[in-house]
């Protein structure tokens, strides 16, 4: 079994069973779909089988709240690839706390974790946003991450791929801070 079957299993017989909620493989992009009178449960679409972004689309389910998740993609604005500078800053100002969850996720799932721009026509300041949600991380590890985020992550760590992530765990070297390469 791949990681991404893995991680659909245990999503889906896990939190996603009581939630109601299935996580699926998709096609070029990721879609959520709450419940409707065609389908009894919601469903988190993710793209190409990645289970980078399988664990994108599980940060923003976590981070959903209940009238999210009952709008097709939470309600929320989306313009792909191909952004203005200005549509890019709207992106990242939405996306910084969506990828601290990822992020924390990823290292419970046993993952390294990058930011996405998710915009591949437009030269991006990716210190910035690497800044941005880095600060969003150690403000939920302040805070406290959401509930479902909690869950999943213990879930995700009893499989001994990764571990819960505390603090320490969400800084990147200065290098890669004031670098636009990977």
């Amino acid at each position: 079994m791949d990681n991404a079957q893995l991680l659909i299993k245990l999503f889906n017989h896990g939190l996603g069973q009581a939630t109601q909620t299935r996580l699926l493989h998709g096609q070029d992009e990721p879609l959520y779909l709450p419940a409707d009178q065609y389908c009894p449960y919601h469903r988190i679409y993710f793209a190409h089988g990645f289970v980078a972004s399988a664990l994108h689309e599980l940060a923003h389910w976590c981070q959903a709240g209940p009238a999210r998740r009952l709008q097709v993609d939470y309600g929320y604005w989306y313009e792909a690839d191909g952004r203005t500078a200005q549509q890019q800053q709207r992106f990242e100002a939405h996306e910084a706390k969506p990828q601290a969850i990822e992020w924390y996720l990823s290292l419970a799932w046993g993952r390294t974790f990058d930011v996405s721009a998710d915009n591949l026509s437009l030269e991006t300041d990716r210190p910035a946003f690497r800044r941005a949600v880095q600060a969003a991380a150690q403000a939920y590890c302040h805070c406290g991450w959401p509930t479902r985020a909690v869950q999943l992550a213990r879930d995700m760590a009893c499989l001994g791929q990764g571990h819960i992530a505390e603090e320490q765990d969400f800084y990147w070297p200065e290098e890669k801070l004031c670098s636009n390469w990977d």
